[in-house]
């Protein structure tokens, strides 16, 4: 398995994914490339989602823009990721489960207004950022270059998108308290992301 250098900014993941995990997530490229689509599906959807969520009476600047730009970029990740698993001769299932974000949905303190709101950016922008990680992994370390391709391109386009809900946080609560949620959200993430079962998934975690 190659590993080129690393590439890109720093993420704030206080849990690192060791490069071992790409091998075992590699052992079934049609389950990973399934995983992923289904992954890209319903990040479209979140953003979505999050557009009609928007905080009153008045919403952080470029809000709608900005949201519609996610949901566009994640459905044209879809389309190409649905295309490579289908000419490689998989198919995208009809259902798909997801633990590690059904965990970190857990942590929304629903209800609560615009708290709710801004807990439901961060995980948004946790699971971009996690995300994020395993695509630069999966670019050193993946033999196929198609694949190798893909994973390096949807790596900027994924820590953009979680510098966005970042961002948008911030603007929808004080800073202060955003940034102390946001250190408390790191730390659950660590735990929750240690506990995944191995296999390949783009949330899994290590034999």
């Amino acid at each position: 398995m190659k590993k080129r250098s690393s590439r890109g900014p720093s993420l704030p993941l206080l849990l690192k994914t060791p490069d071992e995990w790409a091998g075992q997530a590699l052992r079934d490229v049609l389950a990973l490339l399934n995983d992923h689509a289904h992954l890209e599906k319903k990040a479209a959807a979140n953003a979505l989602e999050l557009l009609h969520r928007w905080p009153e009476p008045t919403p952080p600047e470029n809000w709608v823009l900005l949201m519609t730009a996610v949901a566009r970029d994640e459905v044209d990740h879809l389309a190409t990721v649905a295309r490579i698993l289908t000419r490689r001769g998989g198919r995208l299932t009809r259902s798909h489960r997801n633990p590690y974000a059904s965990a970190l949905r857990n942590l929304v303190r629903t209800g609560d207004g615009a708290r709710e709101l801004v807990d439901r950016l961060l995980v948004s922008a946790l699971i971009e950022a996690r995300s994020c990680e395993r695509f630069e992994i999966l670019s050193r370390c993946c033999d196929d270059p198609e694949l190798a391709k893909l994973y390096r391109e949807l790596w900027g386009s994924e820590h953009g998108h979680y510098l966005v809900f970042l961002n948008m946080a911030g603007q929808v609560r004080p800073p202060r308290e955003v940034e102390k949620r946001w250190g408390d959200m790191l730390e659950a993430e660590a735990r929750i992301i240690r506990a995944q079962p191995p296999g390949p998934h783009m949330h899994g975690w290590v034999e």
